[in-house]
Protein backbone atom coordinates (compact mmCIF):
# COMPACT_ATOMS: atom_id res chain seq x y z
CA UNK A 1 0.00 0.00 0.00
CA UNK A 2 1.45 3.42 -0.91
CA UNK A 3 2.27 5.83 1.89
CA UNK A 4 0.05 8.78 2.63
CA UNK A 5 1.47 12.30 2.82
CA UNK A 6 1.29 12.07 6.59
CA UNK A 7 3.52 8.98 6.56
CA UNK A 8 6.18 10.46 4.33
CA UNK A 9 9.14 12.33 5.77
CA UNK A 10 11.49 14.89 4.30
CA UNK A 11 13.68 11.96 3.29
CA UNK A 12 11.00 11.05 0.74
CA UNK A 13 10.85 14.60 -0.63
CA UNK A 14 14.60 15.25 -0.84
CA UNK A 15 17.10 13.06 -2.66
CA UNK A 16 20.05 13.58 -0.34
CA UNK A 17 22.45 11.61 -2.52
CA UNK A 18 21.63 13.97 -5.39
CA UNK A 19 21.94 16.92 -2.99
CA UNK A 20 25.45 15.79 -2.04
CA UNK A 21 26.48 15.65 -5.69
CA UNK A 22 25.10 19.12 -6.39
CA UNK A 23 26.67 20.53 -3.24
CA UNK A 24 30.10 19.13 -4.04
CA UNK A 25 30.00 20.68 -7.52
CA UNK A 26 28.98 24.08 -6.14
CA UNK A 27 31.46 24.38 -3.26
CA UNK A 28 33.63 27.46 -3.35
CA UNK A 29 37.37 27.17 -3.94
CA UNK A 30 39.37 26.66 -0.78
CA UNK A 31 42.17 28.91 0.54
CA UNK A 32 45.53 28.24 -1.08
CA UNK A 33 47.70 25.90 0.99
CA UNK A 34 50.94 24.10 0.34
CA UNK A 35 50.99 20.35 0.88
CA UNK A 36 53.04 20.92 4.04
CA UNK A 37 50.47 23.37 5.41
CA UNK A 38 47.61 21.03 4.54
CA UNK A 39 49.29 18.12 6.31
CA UNK A 40 50.17 20.27 9.32
CA UNK A 41 46.61 21.54 9.70
CA UNK A 42 45.24 18.01 9.51
CA UNK A 43 47.68 16.69 12.12
CA UNK A 44 47.16 19.64 14.48
CA UNK A 45 43.37 19.33 14.30
CA UNK A 46 43.56 15.60 15.06
CA UNK A 47 45.79 16.35 18.04
CA UNK A 48 43.68 19.31 19.21
CA UNK A 49 40.48 17.25 19.20
CA UNK A 50 42.16 14.58 21.32
CA UNK A 51 43.68 17.17 23.65
CA UNK A 52 40.35 18.96 24.14
CA UNK A 53 38.58 15.85 25.41
CA UNK A 54 40.13 15.83 28.89
CA UNK A 55 39.58 19.50 29.81
CA UNK A 56 36.01 19.42 28.45
CA UNK A 57 35.11 16.31 30.46
CA UNK A 58 36.74 17.71 33.59
CA UNK A 59 34.94 21.05 33.32
CA UNK A 60 31.52 19.62 32.45
CA UNK A 61 31.87 16.59 34.78
CA UNK A 62 30.50 14.45 31.97
CA UNK A 63 31.92 11.36 30.33
CA UNK A 64 32.72 7.83 31.38
CA UNK A 65 36.44 7.80 30.72
CA UNK A 66 36.16 5.78 27.51
CA UNK A 67 38.41 6.62 24.58
CA UNK A 68 36.49 8.52 21.85
CA UNK A 69 37.08 7.76 18.18
CA UNK A 70 39.47 10.16 16.41
CA UNK A 71 38.08 13.21 14.71
CA UNK A 72 37.59 13.23 10.95
CA UNK A 73 39.35 16.14 9.23
CA UNK A 74 37.66 16.97 5.93
CA UNK A 75 37.66 19.49 3.11
CA UNK A 76 34.53 21.31 1.94
CA UNK A 77 33.29 18.56 -0.42
CA UNK A 78 33.88 16.05 2.36
CA UNK A 79 31.74 18.10 4.73
CA UNK A 80 28.96 18.34 2.13
CA UNK A 81 28.88 14.55 1.71
CA UNK A 82 28.87 13.97 5.47
CA UNK A 83 26.19 16.62 6.08
CA UNK A 84 23.95 15.18 3.35
CA UNK A 85 24.29 11.70 4.86
CA UNK A 86 23.44 13.07 8.30
CA UNK A 87 20.38 14.88 6.95
CA UNK A 88 19.25 11.71 5.19
CA UNK A 89 19.43 9.90 8.53
CA UNK A 90 17.65 12.71 10.37
CA UNK A 91 14.78 13.03 7.88
CA UNK A 92 14.25 9.41 6.83
CA UNK A 93 10.70 8.13 7.33
CA UNK A 94 10.52 4.97 9.46
CA UNK A 95 8.84 3.02 6.64
CA UNK A 96 10.94 3.94 3.63
CA UNK A 97 14.37 4.68 5.09
CA UNK A 98 16.84 7.17 3.58
CA UNK A 99 16.34 8.03 -0.05
CA UNK A 100 12.53 7.42 0.02
CA UNK A 101 10.40 6.31 -2.85
CA UNK A 102 9.69 9.38 -5.00
CA UNK A 103 12.90 10.26 -6.89
CA UNK A 104 11.04 12.41 -9.43
CA UNK A 105 10.07 14.64 -6.50
CA UNK A 106 13.34 14.30 -4.59
CA UNK A 107 15.77 15.58 -7.22
CA UNK A 108 14.47 19.18 -7.56
CA UNK A 109 14.39 19.52 -3.77
CA UNK A 110 17.78 17.80 -3.65
CA UNK A 111 19.23 20.42 -5.98
CA UNK A 112 18.02 23.19 -3.65
CA UNK A 113 19.36 21.37 -0.60
CA UNK A 114 22.68 20.84 -2.38
CA UNK A 115 22.99 24.57 -3.06
CA UNK A 116 22.30 25.24 0.62
CA UNK A 117 24.97 22.74 1.68
CA UNK A 118 27.46 24.28 -0.74
CA UNK A 119 26.94 27.71 0.81
CA UNK A 120 27.27 26.37 4.35
CA UNK A 121 30.37 24.34 3.45
CA UNK A 122 32.52 27.47 3.52
CA UNK A 123 31.13 28.63 6.89
CA UNK A 124 31.25 25.55 9.12
CA UNK A 125 34.41 25.08 11.20
CA UNK A 126 33.39 21.80 12.77
CA UNK A 127 30.39 19.66 13.51
CA UNK A 128 29.45 16.66 15.62
CA UNK A 129 27.10 14.25 13.85
CA UNK A 130 25.06 12.45 16.55
CA UNK A 131 23.79 9.87 14.05
CA UNK A 132 27.15 8.58 12.81
CA UNK A 133 28.83 9.71 16.07
CA UNK A 134 31.52 11.42 14.05
CA UNK A 135 33.35 14.62 14.94
CA UNK A 136 34.08 16.55 11.74
CA UNK A 137 36.61 19.38 11.46
CA UNK A 138 36.66 21.39 8.22
CA UNK A 139 40.34 22.20 7.71
CA UNK A 140 40.13 24.85 4.92
CA UNK A 141 37.54 26.85 6.86
CA UNK A 142 39.62 26.78 10.03
CA UNK A 143 42.59 28.05 8.01
CA UNK A 144 40.51 30.76 6.31
CA UNK A 145 39.16 32.10 9.61
CA UNK A 146 42.45 32.04 11.51
CA UNK A 147 44.09 33.90 8.64
CA UNK A 148 41.30 36.48 8.60
CA UNK A 149 41.45 36.95 12.37
CA UNK A 150 45.27 36.88 12.49
CA UNK A 151 45.32 34.77 15.64
CA UNK A 152 47.80 32.08 16.74
CA UNK A 153 46.96 29.02 14.70
CA UNK A 154 47.56 26.30 17.30
CA UNK A 155 45.52 28.17 19.89
CA UNK A 156 42.65 28.77 17.47
CA UNK A 157 42.52 25.13 16.40
CA UNK A 158 42.32 23.95 20.01
CA UNK A 159 39.69 26.61 20.76
CA UNK A 160 37.51 25.37 17.90
CA UNK A 161 37.92 21.79 19.09
CA UNK A 162 36.79 22.69 22.62
CA UNK A 163 33.42 23.68 21.16
CA UNK A 164 32.97 20.63 18.93
CA UNK A 165 34.22 18.13 21.53
CA UNK A 166 31.66 19.58 23.94
CA UNK A 167 28.93 18.54 21.49
CA UNK A 168 30.36 15.03 21.37
CA UNK A 169 30.33 14.86 25.18
CA UNK A 170 26.74 16.15 25.28
CA UNK A 171 25.42 13.41 23.01
CA UNK A 172 27.53 10.74 24.69
CA UNK A 173 25.86 11.71 27.98
CA UNK A 174 22.37 11.96 26.48
CA UNK A 175 22.17 9.73 23.36
CA UNK A 176 18.38 10.00 23.48
CA UNK A 177 18.72 13.53 22.06
CA UNK A 178 19.41 12.08 18.61
CA UNK A 179 16.07 10.24 18.69
CA UNK A 180 14.33 13.39 19.90
CA UNK A 181 15.74 15.24 16.90
CA UNK A 182 14.46 12.55 14.54
CA UNK A 183 11.00 12.66 16.10
CA UNK A 184 10.85 16.44 15.83
CA UNK A 185 11.99 16.34 12.19
CA UNK A 186 9.32 13.75 11.41
CA UNK A 187 6.62 15.93 12.96
CA UNK A 188 7.83 19.02 11.10
CA UNK A 189 7.61 17.09 7.81
CA UNK A 190 4.07 15.87 8.44
CA UNK A 191 1.40 17.20 6.09
CA UNK A 192 -1.50 18.90 7.81
CA UNK A 193 -5.18 18.78 6.91
CA UNK A 194 -6.18 22.36 7.66
CA UNK A 195 -8.38 24.91 5.94
CA UNK A 196 -6.28 27.23 3.79
CA UNK A 197 -8.09 30.25 5.22
CA UNK A 198 -6.92 29.53 8.75
CA UNK A 199 -3.32 29.12 7.63
CA UNK A 200 -3.51 32.31 5.55
CA UNK A 201 -4.86 34.27 8.51
CA UNK A 202 -1.92 33.15 10.65
CA UNK A 203 0.49 34.03 7.85
CA UNK A 204 -0.92 37.54 7.42
CA UNK A 205 -0.59 38.16 11.15
CA UNK A 206 2.98 36.92 11.17
CA UNK A 207 3.98 39.03 8.15
CA UNK A 208 2.48 42.07 9.85
CA UNK A 209 4.83 41.39 12.76
CA UNK A 210 7.83 41.49 10.45
CA UNK A 211 8.00 45.21 11.12
CA UNK A 212 8.02 47.03 14.40
CA UNK A 213 5.85 50.13 15.08
CA UNK A 214 8.49 52.34 13.44
CA UNK A 215 8.40 50.29 10.26
CA UNK A 216 11.87 48.78 10.67
CA UNK A 217 12.43 45.14 9.71
CA UNK A 218 12.54 42.72 12.62
CA UNK A 219 14.64 40.19 10.67
CA UNK A 220 15.03 36.82 12.36
CA UNK A 221 12.25 37.26 14.89
CA UNK A 222 9.78 37.98 12.10
CA UNK A 223 11.04 35.12 9.93
CA UNK A 224 10.60 32.67 12.79
CA UNK A 225 7.10 34.04 13.24
CA UNK A 226 6.29 33.33 9.59
CA UNK A 227 7.66 29.80 9.90
CA UNK A 228 5.55 29.14 12.98
CA UNK A 229 2.47 30.61 11.30
CA UNK A 230 2.65 27.96 8.59
CA UNK A 231 2.83 25.12 11.10
CA UNK A 232 0.16 23.14 12.88
CA UNK A 233 0.02 23.07 16.67
CA UNK A 234 2.07 19.85 16.95
CA UNK A 235 4.55 21.16 14.38
CA UNK A 236 5.01 24.40 16.35
CA UNK A 237 5.67 22.37 19.47
CA UNK A 238 8.30 20.31 17.65
CA UNK A 239 9.83 23.43 16.11
CA UNK A 240 10.07 25.11 19.52
CA UNK A 241 11.46 21.93 21.07
CA UNK A 242 14.23 21.59 18.50
CA UNK A 243 15.01 25.33 18.66
CA UNK A 244 15.30 25.16 22.46
CA UNK A 245 17.53 22.08 22.22
CA UNK A 246 19.82 23.76 19.70
CA UNK A 247 20.03 26.85 21.88
CA UNK A 248 20.97 24.74 24.89
CA UNK A 249 23.63 22.76 23.01
CA UNK A 250 25.29 25.81 21.44
CA UNK A 251 25.09 27.88 24.62
CA UNK A 252 26.57 25.07 26.70
CA UNK A 253 29.44 24.67 24.21
CA UNK A 254 30.19 28.40 24.37
CA UNK A 255 30.03 28.26 28.19
CA UNK A 256 32.58 25.43 28.18
CA UNK A 257 34.86 27.25 25.73
CA UNK A 258 35.00 30.26 28.02
CA UNK A 259 35.36 28.10 31.13
CA UNK A 260 38.15 25.90 29.81
CA UNK A 261 39.82 28.32 27.41
CA UNK A 262 41.89 30.44 29.83
CA UNK A 263 43.62 27.34 31.21
CA UNK A 264 44.55 25.69 27.92
CA UNK A 265 44.46 28.39 25.22
CA UNK A 266 46.94 31.18 26.03
CA UNK A 267 45.49 33.70 23.56
CA UNK A 268 41.84 32.88 24.29
CA UNK A 269 40.85 36.48 25.14
CA UNK A 270 42.28 37.74 21.86
CA UNK A 271 40.59 34.95 19.91
CA UNK A 272 37.20 35.54 21.58
CA UNK A 273 37.29 39.28 20.84
CA UNK A 274 38.25 38.73 17.21
CA UNK A 275 35.74 35.92 16.69
CA UNK A 276 32.82 37.80 18.27
CA UNK A 277 33.66 40.82 16.12
CA UNK A 278 33.59 38.58 13.05
CA UNK A 279 30.18 37.16 14.04
CA UNK A 280 28.72 40.67 14.26
CA UNK A 281 30.39 42.08 11.15
CA UNK A 282 27.93 43.18 8.50
CA UNK A 283 28.05 41.61 5.05
CA UNK A 284 26.61 42.48 1.67
CA UNK A 285 22.84 42.40 1.14
CA UNK A 286 22.90 39.11 -0.80
CA UNK A 287 24.86 37.36 1.93
CA UNK A 288 22.61 38.83 4.61
CA UNK A 289 19.56 37.51 2.78
CA UNK A 290 21.09 34.04 2.41
CA UNK A 291 22.06 33.98 6.08
CA UNK A 292 18.54 34.97 7.02
CA UNK A 293 16.91 32.32 4.86
CA UNK A 294 19.24 29.60 6.15
CA UNK A 295 18.72 30.62 9.77
CA UNK A 296 22.40 31.45 10.36
CA UNK A 297 21.56 34.64 12.25
CA UNK A 298 19.20 32.64 14.44
CA UNK A 299 22.09 30.29 15.19
CA UNK A 300 24.21 33.24 16.28
CA UNK A 301 21.41 34.24 18.65
CA UNK A 302 21.41 30.69 20.02
CA UNK A 303 24.99 31.09 21.22
CA UNK A 304 24.09 34.25 23.14
CA UNK A 305 20.78 33.17 24.69
CA UNK A 306 21.94 29.64 25.40
CA UNK A 307 25.16 30.74 27.08
CA UNK A 308 23.27 33.17 29.32
CA UNK A 309 20.99 30.32 30.39
CA UNK A 310 23.87 27.95 31.18
CA UNK A 311 25.90 30.67 32.90
CA UNK A 312 22.94 31.55 35.11
CA UNK A 313 22.03 27.99 36.11
CA UNK A 314 25.63 26.99 36.82
CA UNK A 315 26.18 30.15 38.89
CA UNK A 316 23.02 29.58 40.95
CA UNK A 317 22.88 25.80 41.25
CA UNK A 318 26.32 24.46 40.28
CA UNK A 319 27.51 22.27 37.42
CA UNK A 320 26.30 18.98 38.90
CA UNK A 321 22.77 20.34 39.26
CA UNK A 322 22.87 21.83 35.78
CA UNK A 323 23.80 18.40 34.38
CA UNK A 324 20.32 17.21 35.31
CA UNK A 325 19.43 18.72 31.92
CA UNK A 326 21.00 15.66 30.21
CA UNK A 327 19.05 13.11 32.28
CA UNK A 328 15.76 12.91 30.33
CA UNK A 329 13.76 14.79 27.69
CA UNK A 330 11.50 16.36 30.32
CA UNK A 331 14.53 18.04 31.90
CA UNK A 332 15.34 20.05 28.77
CA UNK A 333 14.50 23.76 29.02
CA UNK A 334 11.61 25.15 27.02
CA UNK A 335 12.09 28.20 24.82
CA UNK A 336 10.52 30.34 27.55
CA UNK A 337 12.82 28.87 30.19
CA UNK A 338 15.91 29.67 28.12
CA UNK A 339 15.22 33.32 28.93
CA UNK A 340 13.95 32.50 32.44
CA UNK A 341 16.53 30.16 34.01
CA UNK A 342 14.89 30.49 37.43
CA UNK A 343 11.74 28.94 35.96
CA UNK A 344 13.77 25.92 34.77
CA UNK A 345 15.44 25.62 38.18
CA UNK A 346 12.04 25.73 39.89
CA UNK A 347 10.53 23.12 37.55
CA UNK A 348 13.42 20.66 37.28
CA UNK A 349 15.64 21.07 40.31
CA UNK A 350 13.20 21.94 43.10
Amino acid sequence: MPMTDKERGLGDAIDWSFAAGVGVRLTRSEPAMSRYTRDTVRDELFAAAARAEGPVREHTRLGDGSEPPPALVVDRPGWVRAAAASMADLTASPTSGPGGGRPWVGKPAGAQAGAMLAYLSSAVLGQYDPFSRTLLLVAPNVVAVERALRVPTSDFRLWVCLHEVTHRVQFAQAPWMADLMREAAAELATAVDEPVGEMAARLVSAVRDLRDPDGKPMSQRGVLGVVRALQSGPQRESFDRILALGTLLEGHADHVMDGVGPAVVPSVARIRRAFDSRRQRSTGPIHRLIRLVLGMDAKMAQYVHGKKFVDAVVARAGMDAFNTVWSRPEALPTLAEIDEPDAWIARVLN
